[in-house]
């Protein structure tokens, strides 16, 4: 999961906060509240998702329980069979 967590991380951190160094992301926080990402970047980090891990993300799946924080990424992915 630590390679899931990096690779996450790095993704946010390259697509949202790209030049943003000093912005710390703690696998906790909202994604949306802390401001770093938007409706928008959810779709994008659903695109990236799909593509890099081969999964579907249905659209009843599309709420905050599974995108919000990148904790609740790592676990939505558990439960697609991402390890």
């Amino acid at each position: 999961m630590s390679e899931i967590l990096a690779n996450i991380t790095e993704f946010i951190r390259e697509n949202f906060i790209a030049g943003r160094s000093d912005v710390k992301i703690d696998p906790d926080e909202s994604l949306i509240e802390s401001g770093i990402m938007d409706s928008t970047g959810v779709l994008e980090l659903v695109e990236y998702l799909e593509a890099t891990y081969g999964i579907h993300v249905e659209d009843d799946e599309l709420v905050p329980e599974n995108l919000e924080t990148i904790s609740n990424i790592i676990r939505f992915l558990a439960t697609k069979g991402v390890s």
